[in-house]
C-alpha cells in the first residue's frame, strides 16, 4: 500500500494495482469566494499527471469537490469510477459526464472494486449528505472520516479492527479539534493520520495528543 498526502484532506491510495484519489483539493478556488483561505503552500502540478482508476468524493465542499482540480482527472474521455456523496454526486454528474461510472455513495452504501472494498459510513457535518468511508484492502481496514464533528452514531456504523484512521483536527468548519479528535481516536484504538492542517492555517499537528501517530507532510508518502 502507497499513500501520498495531497494536502487539506486529499488522499492518494496505491492498492490490489488500482490508483485512488480521495477529495483533492489542487487549485486555489476557495481563495476566490474566502479569501482569507489562501493556499499556503504552492499546488504540486506532477499530480495532474496521474490517472486515477478511483475517485471518493466525501461531500460537496469546494475544498472537497473541487471542479478546478476534478477537470484534471474526470473528462469526456475518461472511464473511471466515482463514488461519490449524494451532493457531491450532483455536482460531478451534471460538470463532466462523459462514460464515468458516478456511483452515488452515501450512508451504509457499499461498493466492490476488483480486491477493494468501500464502506460509507457517517459523518457529521454541514452538508448533509456528507461520509466517511472505510476501504478495506490488502488485508487492512483504512478508515477515511471525510470532514466531521466527534458524534457518537458514527461508531456504531464502524466495523472492528480498524487498523487506520484519517480524520480532520483543525477545529474549523464543522470539523473535530485535536482534543476531540483525540477522544475519538481513543475510541476506535486505531494509528492515526490527521489532516485538514496547515494549508490555510498555521496548525502544527505535532499538537494532536494522540500518542499512535503518523503527522504527514504534504506531497509525500505515509510511512505507516
Amino acid at each position: 500500500m502507497r499513500i501520498i498526502w495531497l494536502g487539506q484532506a486529499g488522499l492518494l491510495f496505491e492498492a490490489e494495482n488500482k490508483i485512488i484519489m480521495v477529495d483533492p483539493y489542487l487549485s486555489d478556488s476557495v481563495e476566490k469566494i474566502e479569501p482569507q483561505n489562501k493556499r499556503r503552500v504552492p499546488v504540486d502540478k506532477s499530480f495532474f499527471d496521474i490517472k486515477p482508476d478511483i475517485i471518493v468524493l466525501t461531500h460537496n465542499h469546494l475544498d472537497h469537490t473541487d471542479p478546478d482540480t476534478l477537470k484534471h482527472f474526470i473528462t469526456q474521455s475518461s472511464n473511471m469510477l466515482v463514488l461519490a456523496s449524494g451532493n457531491a454526486w450532483n455536482t460531478v454528474r451534471a460538470r463532466f459526464g462523459g462514460n464515468n461510472n458516478y456511483v452515488m455513495f452515501n450512508r451504509h452504501s457499499e461498493w466492490t472494486e476488483g480486491n477493494v472494498k468501500f464502506t460509507a459510513v457517517k459523518a457529521e457535518h454541514s452538508d448533509e449528505n456528507a461520509i466517511g468511508f472505510v476501504m478495506e484492502a490488502e488485508g487492512k481496514k483504512y478508515y477515511v472520516t471525510g470532514d466531521t464533528l466527534y458524534n457518537k452514531n458514527i461508531f456504531s456504523d464502524l466495523p472492528e479492527g480498524i487498523d487506520y484512521v484519517f480524520l480532520p483536527i483543525n477545529g474549523r468548519g464543522n470539523n473535530m479539534n485535536m482534543e476531540d479528535g483525540k477522544r475519538f481516536c481513543e475510541q476506535i484504538g486505531a494509528k492515526a493520520i490527521p489532516l485538514h492542517c496547515g494549508l490555510f492555517d498555521d496548525l502544527d499537528m505535532n499538537k494532536f495528543g494522540y500518542e499512535n501517530k503518523v503527522i504527514p507532510e504534504f506531497y509525500k508518502e505515509i510511512n505507516l
